[in-house]
């Protein structure tokens, strides 16, 4: 359900009265479905048909969409649109019980609504987002953060650190790795052997040792090549300023990106309702919303629930291989 101070309950609520998801699967919303009714009669949105408790049902057997009522925090405890470290904890809580649910085999997929980053530290959780949370809980060996729409799409070397410690994470190892996850992804996602294209870190991708630390020269290109020597289609570094051109965009089929910035601004310029998170080499499938918890619009039935619908159909066909 992601933060129940933000816009998660409300994109759920959508999710569990749409009907055309069921053609896909059957979702299951864990949360509080105190918070979901409050919110519903809030936005004027229907109420949750169904309400479970853990252990009251099994999950492999249901037919209708339903809500995971864990009954986490109380929804006169909620304040829609304000950080907290209680919702923060909520918020993680829901998390680690569909993770965990996954794990053991009892849900196909995760799709994750919108959390907040603050919220989570007040909590004294020690992760910066999903990624790292998914990646830690999963016990994965290798993961990567990626974005994809119709539009753009890109994987992400770095992802929720700053800016000056970009440059020590930068490895051939990582960024290999990266490369190879996103090729396996897209593979799997598209049924097609993809064209990649990895960006440089600096301006001008470092002009040849003239901008930067010579990222370039010592990490990237090493990376690149020993990706083309497996038989991987993938070109760079190129600069950042040029490498999401529309007709390079036309061309590529994935951009493997140094840092956060780097690829999250074209892709929420060009397709910010239409992307899909999605969390690479984890043992169990993982998507979610490329947004936040835009607790500016928090319970005032305005929020978009595209990209949580469009997560789940992602999930869904992940999970079912069609």
């Amino acid at each position: 359900m992601g933060d129940p101070a933000g816009i998660g309950p409300e994109i759920c609520l959508h999710l569990l009265a749409d009907e055309g998801i069921r053609q896909h699967c059957v979702p299951l919303v864990w949360g509080d479905a105190g918070v979901l009714e409050r919110v519903a009669a809030t936005c004027q949105l229907p109420k949750p048909a169904r309400i479970i408790c853990p252990g009251e049902s099994d999950l492999a057997s249901l037919s209708e969409p339903a809500v995971m009522d864990l009954r986490v925090i109380a929804a006169e405890a909620v304040q829609g649109g304000s950080v907290s470290k209680d919702t923060g904890r909520a918020g993680y809580t829901y998390i680690e019980s569909a993770i965990e649910a996954a794990m053991d085999g009892k849900v196909d997929a995760v799709a994750t609504g919108p959390i907040h980053k603050e919220a989570l530290r007040s909590a004294g959780i020690p992760y910066p987002g999903h990624t790292e949370i998914f990646a830690a809980k999963t016990r994965a060996k290798r993961s990567c953060m990626m974005l994809t729409s119709p539009e753009l799409t890109c994987s992400f070397v770095t992802v929720h650190v700053g800016y000056r410690d970009v440059p020590g994470l930068l490895t051939v190892e990582r960024i290999s790795e990266v490369i190879d996850l996103t090729a396996e992804a897209v593979q799997r996602i598209r049924g097609c052997s993809p064209k990649i294209v990895v960006c440089g870190l600096n301006p001008h991708a470092g002009e040849h040792g003239l901008f930067g630390g010579q990222e370039e020269e010592r990490c990237i290109v090493p990376a690149i090549e020993a990706a083309q020597a497996r038989g991987l289609s993938v070109e760079g570094p190129l600069p950042p300023d040029t490498a999401f051109l529309a007709r390079r965009r036309q061309e590529t089929d994935a951009f493997v990106c140094m840092y956060h910035d780097q690829g999250h601004i074209p892709l929420k310029a060009l397709a910010f309702d239409e992307a899909i998170n999605i969390t690479l080499g984890l043992p169990i499938i993982r998507t979610s919303v490329d947004h936040g918890t835009a607790l500016d619009i928090a319970w005032q039935g305005k929020a978009n629930p595209q990209s949580l619908n469009k997560a789940v159909r992602l999930a869904a066909q992940l999970a079912t291989g069609r």
